[in-house]
């Protein structure tokens, strides 16, 4: 059964696909350690048309979306997910391309083809323990799957 309810932010859970675009689950999908915030964007692209039938009224439709997590936390070297993305750091074009899931609090899971911008990957003054921060982006359209239980 799913969980229901309010829920602490800490209970969602982030796996990064450490061996690119072909990695596989279970064994290549890694949690990121450390991880502190996070937040979502959702680009919806919405068209508008006016058509005479609705007295003047505007009707609506999405017709695409994108999606950007930003992530923030700890650098923790040793750790396979957070390694990842540090050194992604340093790449461009397909060695930025990875896989990303996002398990909710519910038990629900998105899952996507992505592209990783590190905007840190490792800096803060010197008490500080090393950050890192990074955008993970939707490459193309998300697999979303309801929690076990859930409308049904």
């Amino acid at each position: 059964m799913a969980k229901t309810g309010v829920h602490p932010v800490f209970e969602n859970k982030f796996k990064i696909g450490i061996k690119g675009r072909s990695s596989t689950e279970p064994d290549d999908m890694k949690t990121i350690a450390e991880l502190e915030t996070f937040s979502v964007a959702i680009d919806g692209n919405t068209e508008e048309w006016s058509p005479m039938e609705a007295e003047g009224w505007l009707r609506r439709m999405v017709t695409g979306k994108a999606l950007t997590i930003s992530l923030s936390g700890k650098r923790h070297i040793g750790d396979e997910g957070n390694d990842y993305v540090a050194d992604n750091a340093w790449g461009t074009g397909t060695t930025c391309e990875s896989k990303f899931e996002w398990e909710f609090p519910s038990g629900a899971k998105l899952a996507f083809d992505c592209v990783i911008s590190v905007t840190n990957p490792g800096g803060g003054d010197s008490r500080n323990v090393a950050g890192l921060e990074f955008d993970v982006m939707s490459d193309g359209k998300p697999t979303y799957t309801p929690a076990a239980g859930v409308g049904g």
